[in-house]
């Protein structure tokens, strides 16, 4: 398969006044066109820093170690900054999570959807104000004329993530990021912003990398699941893999903590323990600390990945032939 884009052995550290914190640790994956890959983990497992490594949007406390980012031939990790702002924001463009702090309050959406066409596509004004009527249209936002002139505060909060979403998609990008897209709308908008980013992906081929905590969001979304822990990918595979034949006992958690509709318990599951410090990472399975079914090995060594078919992945000792045989238990059970 080709892949359009290819993060192999990715390192990602952040310096700072206390010392070196290890972000994102040897990751590794590929998107192939018109697919949706998602990223999945708890808060601080390295999923925002991944992708905005993809883009070269790091803080200046942040730098790529090591591993390389291919897309269409060049290396984005070691990419010249003049050369990456001709592809950030043309071929492969980003939705952050809140729309508030990614639009200027400053200028109009009208002028904020033209400055990305006249910087990547050389358009003049009225060209530009053309497809921006086009683009709000095409992201259902009613009025285009009227908004075009409006501030952002002057919308609602699902309207400005629509327009997030119409500058993202100005350029027709190959590549959408989009770092949890809807995590700061109700629950009712937030469906149609998915629904919308489903339909352009099927009219344009995006190929998506989705950033998110929400196991719902993928299971209506994705085609690929990557699940994150403390800045590595321990688990990888299809949609239907990751969520009926789990094997790592992280993902297993991930999965217990969803509500469950056909359950009558207001109890909700959850992972005991917190994630361990990158800035002193264990030299073992990063889970060992929080996981129920920890060995002497998984303290000391590093698990390697187990292959179980030709998209299922996972890096945890119990999938080791000399193992104990352990099935993943029942929510609410003994786990």
């Amino acid at each position: 398969m080709n892949h359009l884009l290819e993060v192999k052995n990715l390192q990602v550290s952040f310096f700072t006044y206390a010392g070196e914190v290890q972000a994102v640790r040897d990751v590794s994956f590929t998107l192939a066109k018109g697919e949706t890959l998602a990223i999945v983990g708890e808060s601080g497992s390295g999923k925002s820093v991944t992708s905005k490594s993809i883009m070269r949007l790091l803080t200046q406390t942040a730098k790529i170690k090591q591993g390389s980012i291919m897309f269409e031939g060049k290396d984005l990790a070691s990419l010249p900054e003049k050369q990456m702002q001709n592809i950030r924001g043309k071929d492969i463009s980003m939705i952050f999570q809140d729309p508030m702090t990614s639009l200027n309050p400053t200028m109009t959406i009208g002028r904020q959807i033209t400055e990305v066409l006249r910087k990547h596509h050389q358009m003049n004004g009225s060209e530009a104000s053309r497809r921006a009527l086009e683009l709000l249209d095409q992201v259902g936002i009613p009025n285009p004329e009227k908004r075009l002139k409006q501030y952002p505060h002057q919308l609602s909060g699902g309207m400005r993530q629509r327009v997030v979403i119409a500058i993202a998609l100005a350029c027709d990008p190959q590549v959408l990021i989009a770092d949890e897209p809807t995590t700061a709308l109700d629950v009712t908008i937030q469906a149609q912003i998915l629904e919308l980013m489903k339909s352009l992906q099927q009219k344009f081929d995006t190929s998506i990398v989705l950033i998110t905590h929400d196991l719902g969001v993928v299971a209506n979304m994705a085609s690929r699941v990557a699940v994150m822990y403390a800045g590595k990918i321990v688990e990888t595979g299809s949609v239907d893999e990751l969520f009926y034949q789990p094997k790592h006992p992280y993902t297993w958690g991930l999965l217990d903590s969803m509500p469950k509709l056909h359950e009558k318990t207001e109890e909700l599951h959850a992972i005991p323990g917190t994630p361990p410090d990158l800035a002193d990472p264990p030299i073992g399975c990063p889970f060992a600390a929080r996981c129920p079914y920890t060995m002497d090995v998984c303290y000391d060594h590093m698990p390697p990945y187990t292959e179980h078919s030709d998209t299922h992945r996972a890096a945890c000792w119990l999938q080791d032939s000399r193992a104990p045989k352990i099935d993943r238990p029942q929510a609410g059970g003994e786990r």
